[in-house]
């Protein structure tokens, strides 16, 4: 069977890619228009963090936090969702401003730390985004490793820096705080309440000149850095986040950290897209535009599912305890099954297998922890979204295909229990 699909697609997996010759075919733009529900931001394939700049605040059309249309930017996030019908995510916001400080994020009324941004100076790629926010010139670039963000700001001549961080930023935040570790060191978390329930986030982040003075909001959930102009402008700073704790975002950043070195960050990015995107080559050279849908499309698929466990092997699992698993196998989130299971996991199972392969091992976990297997997951919270049990035909078409890798055993006994459940959601 696996042949004859690759028959039919006729395409090749030989020849040697040079730099950016298949991520240069992706548009992170196309589908953040009309309800498209996508985001430009950068992450990895399968990446803990998808880092990227927030437009729109609620809404049906705001559920991945941007909307092509907009023209406010209030900051940029480490969390995202891209095409689902409901919005959560767009967690632990930064946003770099200058002048005189505020907590408010109001764009409309100009008073406010979110600025306007022209179309013409926002530009992205698989690996890369960057736009010139309008209010104090300030140009922002942002790369990703697969559990931290990396933001480069460059602030003009003249102006006296400061970077915001927001915890109460879209969801309804239950819990968070700040914790102060260095004059360039920040750790911090929140809990908060939308789609998932209960989604814990914990950060760690560094900057790459001291914060000479922090100014807490009233509730303490925000959190300001002052800093003095370096003589090139630039303010680099990496965010490592965790579903653990604050411990496993330090053992992240630590594990993942770039020493400010924003290219190396980037090529290192653009590098592992290439590697997955070039397993299918066209090709015919000829068919430049649909060539770029295509890979638009191919690009999309890898954004979710993502890696859910911490450099040491900690995750949090569906009955809300924290786990030790085996890095080897690690967990995942964001299983929008309704939606995946007819075309993007029989896909994994043909092209990319060996993460298919962790897909299914993380449902067979879950189902561990919870006692039926998941309808729509979403950070280690049950949202039973939709109709039906659609990880069952993934399981099976991953079974059959390679029965040696599973428990059969394991497999019957969680399909049985979860369709003889009498649950009503």
């Amino acid at each position: 069977m696996k042949q004859n699909f690759s028959l039919i697609f006729l395409w090749v997996l030989v020849g040697t890619a040079t730099f950016g010759q298949y991520a240069q075919l992706v548009n992170p733009f196309i589908g953040t228009g009309g309800h498209g529900h996508t985001f430009p931001g950068p992450t990895t394939p399968f990446g803990m963090v998808q880092l990227g700049p927030d437009t729109r605040l609620e809404g049906w059309d705001g559920c991945s936090g941007y909307h092509y249309s907009d023209s406010i930017i209030y900051g940029f996030s480490h969390t995202h969702l891209s095409g689902t019908g409901i919005a959560d995510y767009c967690d632990v916001l930064i946003m770099p401003s200058s002048g005189d400080p505020t907590f408010v994020n109001l764009g409309v009324s100009g008073n406010g730390y979110a600025s306007t941004f022209e179309k013409t100076k926002e530009s992205a790629s698989p690996g890369l985004y960057q736009v010139l926010l309008n209010k104090y010139q300030i140009q922002a670039k942002l790369t990703t490793t697969p559990r931290t963000g990396i933001h480069e700001y460059t602030f003009p001549k003249g102006t006296h820096p400061w970077i915001i961080i927001d915890l109460k930023h879209r969801d309804k935040l239950i819990q968070g705080g700040f914790t102060i570790n260095k004059s360039n060191e920040i750790s911090g978390y929140r809990i908060s309440n939308s789609w998932a329930k209960e989604q814990h986030i914990y950060f760690n982040l560094i900057t790459s000149m001291p914060f000479y003075k922090v100014q807490y909001s009233a509730d303490s959930m925000q959190l300001i850095c002052f800093f003095e102009r370096p003589t090139d402008g630039k303010i680099l700073l990496q965010c490592a986040i965790s579903p653990v704790d604050m411990e496993g975002a330090k053992k992240n950043l630590k594990a993942e950290h770039m020493h400010f070195n924003f290219k190396k960050a980037y090529e290192a990015n653009v590098k592992t897209w290439e590697s997955m995107l070039s397993r299918i080559r066209i090709q015919d050279e000829q068919q430049l535009t649909k060539k770029r849908i295509f890979y638009t499309a191919l690009y999309h698929t890898l954004m979710h599912p993502n890696i859910y466990q911490d450099v040491d092997g900690r995750f949090r699992g569906m009955d809300k305890k924290i786990h030790q698993g085996d890095l080897k196998k690690p967990r995942y989130t964001v299983f929008s099954l309704w939606d995946t299971y007819r075309a993007a996991h029989p896909l994994y199972e043909l092209i990319y297998p060996e993460y298919n392969q962790l897909f299914v091992e993380t449902f067979l976990e879950q189902f561990k922890e919870c006692g039926r297997l998941p309808v729509w997951e979403l950070a280690g919270n049950e949202t039973y979204c939709m109709i039906g049990n659609h990880s069952i035909p993934v399981i099976v078409n991953a079974y059959l295909n390679h029965p040696k890798k599973y428990s059969k055993h394991l497999i019957t006994t969680a399909i049985q229990k979860t369709l003889n459940q009498n649950f009503s959601g």
